[in-house]
């Protein structure tokens, strides 16, 4: 794999991600205690490539405010900033001339995935693909893009949401491109290369591979799947490299104070300096730096906010709580809420239960 270069798409606003995303872009939020994007470079590390490619947009700097060179990584990183979007296929377009490999992995920078990268070119150099994509399947395919294959491993069609797949393959948003494809994509124009480039190459007759495998795989575009891709890593039910500290039922970062009779597990991720206060209780839960959880708060499956407050007796649950931001004593919140940043909510603010 050293003779492999990736490409890493981390460009997009994460308006899914609202309010968390308005300080800090998609892939740089603390998922299991580090940026998200650094559980995708250790698997690109640990799979032998030492090339990639970062196509930025959106809070540009802070990726390599963060990461540097890649040395401490064992990478070596290149930045390229689009300047308006581009779409997939126009982002990839853009980084075009800092590629030299032959083969060239793709990767979208919001998906947390456990495949075998290695079985991935593997496959894409065994049936001399053009360009051959990484595939999963899911119970419920009709939320996705399907993509049917033939008995050879032969990409068939790219079908849109529909509700009634063919297959519950769908695309995993990984892809190995030889780079001559990757120079024909039309460059400094908006280019999908799921409506565009993989449609024009099966009409071409050019060979598009699948590679089709059971393993671990989330789209972190919401809150919910960020919240249990996170949990799913502290627990080691998804592979990293990258974690601070053992998996378990919760990782706690330097810094932090947790009272000895709260109850965190779950897969919680508990930033540095937080505070968890007596009785309090966390599960599955992202707990940013400088969070404070008062004695006797309920917090589950949810984002408190770097710097917010969850004040004594409050339950927040599948909610969202910005940077900084006060939710009440005895508040109550749940069901996917968001409160933005530096908001303040006074106590028994907001309920959806009677107030006993």
């Amino acid at each position: 794999m050293d003779d492999v270069e990736a490409v890493v798409l981390v460009g997009g606003k994460g308006t899914r991600l609202r309010p968390l995303t308005l300080s800090a872009p998609k892939p740089m939020l603390p998922t299991a205690g580090v940026p998200f994007l650094a559980h995708l470079l250790s698997r690109i590390q640990a799979a032998g490539v030492r090339k990639v490619v970062l196509g930025t947009s959106y809070l540009a700097s802070t990726f390599e405010d963060h990461f540097g060179d890649g040395t401490s990584l064992g990478l070596e990183l290149t930045y390229v900033v689009e300047e308006a979007p581009l779409g997939t296929g126009g982002g990839i377009a853009n980084v075009a001339e800092h590629l030299t490999s032959e083969d060239v992995m793709v990767f979208n920078g919001d998906v947390l995935c456990g495949t075998d990268l290695g079985a991935v070119v593997n496959t894409h150099r065994h049936t001399d693909a053009d360009v051959t994509l990484h595939l999963v399947r899911v119970q419920d395919p009709r939320a996705y893009g399907c993509v049917p294959t033939d008995d050879d491993g032969r990409v068939l069609a790219f079908l849109e949401k529909t509700e009634d797949p063919p297959t519950d393959q769908i695309n995993a948003g990984c892809y190995v491109f030889k780079r001559s494809v990757i120079e024909a994509i039309p460059k400094g124009r908006v280019v999908s290369v799921e409506r565009e480039t993989f449609p024009g190459l099966l009409e071409r007759g050019a060979r598009v591979s699948g590679h089709v495998d059971n393993a671990y795989w989330r789209d972190m575009g919401t809150p919910g799947d960020l919240v249990h891709g996170s949990a799913d890593l502290v627990r080691g039910v998804a592979p990293s490299a990258a974690l601070p500290g053992p998996t378990g039922e919760s990782i706690v970062l330097e810094g932090a104070e947790v009272a000895k009779d709260a109850f965190v597990f779950g897969g919680t991720a508990v930033g540095r300096n937080v505070v968890v206060g007596e009785g309090a209780k966390i599960e599955g839960s992202m707990l940013f730096d400088g969070a404070v959880i008062a004695p006797g708060a309920i917090v589950e499956s949810s984002v408190v906010g770097a710097g917010a407050r969850i004040e004594e007796g409050a339950h927040v649950r599948d909610a969202v709580i910005g940077d900084r931001a006060v939710v009440g004593a005895h508040c109550e919140l749940k069901g996917g809420m968001r409160v933005w940043p530096d908001v303040q909510l006074p106590p028994h603010g907001v309920r959806f239960s009677a107030d006993v």
